[in-house]
């Protein structure tokens, strides 16, 4: 088996046999040319069906999330749209998820907003607790489990390996969503994951200039009832931002290694201030998931969450104060990003039991050198 970037690379990105260009070709085509009725020229005959480029990038993303067993790789629109299909795949009314409780704001809104109303209810529960996972399942009624690690904004960490069995000894579907890790650090379907979900805007297109969304599967038939959704709902990527994730994949490794390195002494020093309640990061070794993360991640990541001494003012005050890490929502790109989750990522999730804590501040934290990062910081609490 090859190494992780060797893979990100050439997996799915051979020379093309026309020309010998060594990166695929943007096709930017809508149709194609047919041999005849339904004599299709490498089995191409509309893009939303099927376009070289995102073919290149489904199949990479197959690899590195499954380096060891065939897998099918699936690309959107974006990652709520990847979402979206899985959960029109995979459920229907009546049916019951068990979902974090502090996911993703956009996930929630997601489950909450529209599969509720169409009949598909959920459970909140705490991923680091397998038992309150299985306590949170419905017997003959949870279809999905679903998870986040580290989830987001609050980094805690879900013992993969163990919510795969709970998930399973019930009859349900373990989705991780693996986005803040990133295949690099972490690759859920080895570890018992029935379905990998990305938000590939993020570390995977890793420059924050597009908006993309992924699933991975090793079950070849659910892979089929994926990819038949996918091309009857549509929200597939253009094969420009397609190629802009596969460029983004070609450099994730050594992205992320520069990521996980600046976050550690971002939160080192953010441990030691004065102003600072509280740090969430898994390198941590107080952190609660420490030993889980360690066990099942390469590194801890490039995200970084704390909470201000002064409750929400204070903390809005550290968002408006920096210069290097920019006001922004999204996460995962070269640039460091700062946030303030309840007003912005997470406000959809105000008045739920998900709710952030509102004096939480959310770091992205990139690839500067990190003496200019940890000044900024500096500069920025009050």
């Amino acid at each position: 088996m090859e190494g992780f970037n060797t893979r990100a690379i050439h997996a799915g990105q051979e020379p093309d046999p026309l020309t010998g260009a060594v990166v695929p070709p943007i096709y930017q085509v809508s149709t194609y040319a047919q041999d005849g009725v339904g004599g299709l020229r490498g089995g191409y005959e509309y893009s939303r069906s099927g376009n070289p480029t995102r073919t290149a990038l489904q199949e990479c993303l197959a690899s590195l999330e499954s380096p060891v067993e065939p897998a099918v790789g699936l690309a959107f629109a974006s990652g709520l749209a990847a979402e979206d299909t899985l959960l029109r795949t995979v459920l229907a009314p009546g049916r019951h998820a068990v979902i974090p409780d502090d996911a993703y704001g956009g996930t929630y809104r997601l489950f909450a907003r529209v599969a509720q109303p169409w009949g598909v209810d959920h459970t909140p529960a705490d991923v680091t607790d397998p038992a309150a996972i299985s306590a949170a399942i419905i017997p003959g009624r949870t279809a999905l489990v679903w998870i986040e690690t580290p989830t987001n904004p609050l980094l805690n960490i879900a013992d993969i390996a163990a919510i795969a069995d709970a998930a399973h000894s019930a009859g349900a579907l373990l989705v991780v969503d693996n986005t803040f890790a990133s295949p690099y650090l972490q690759q859920p379907l080895l570890l018992g994951a029935d379905v990998v979900v990305h938000s590939t805007t993020k570390y995977l297109g890793g420059h924050s200039d597009v908006i993309g969304g992924a699933l991975v599967t090793m079950d070849a038939e659910l892979g089929q009832r994926l990819a038949y959704h996918q091309n009857a709902m549509g929200a597939v990527p253009g094969p420009f931002d397609s190629w802009l994730v596969l460029r983004g994949i070609k450099t994730l490794g050594v992205r992320m290694d520069r990521h996980c390195s600046n976050a550690a002494q971002v939160s080192e020093f953010l441990v030691g201030h004065p102003k600072v309640s509280a740090v969430h990061w898994p390198g941590l070794m107080d952190h609660p998931g420490h030993a889980v993360a360690a066990k099942q991640m390469k590194d801890f990541g490039g995200m970084v969450s704390f909470r201000v001494r002064g409750g929400e003012s204070a903390a809005l005050d550290v968002c408006a104060r920096t210069r290097v890490f920019t006001l922004g929502e999204s996460l995962g790109g070269v640039e460091s990003l700062i946030e303030h989750p309840g007003r912005m990522t997470h406000a959809s999730a105000a008045g739920s039991p998900l709710e952030v804590p509102a004096d939480l501040v959310r770091l992205s934290v990139g690839i500067e050198d990190a003496e200019d990062l940890l000044a900024d910081l500096d500069r920025a609490l009050p």
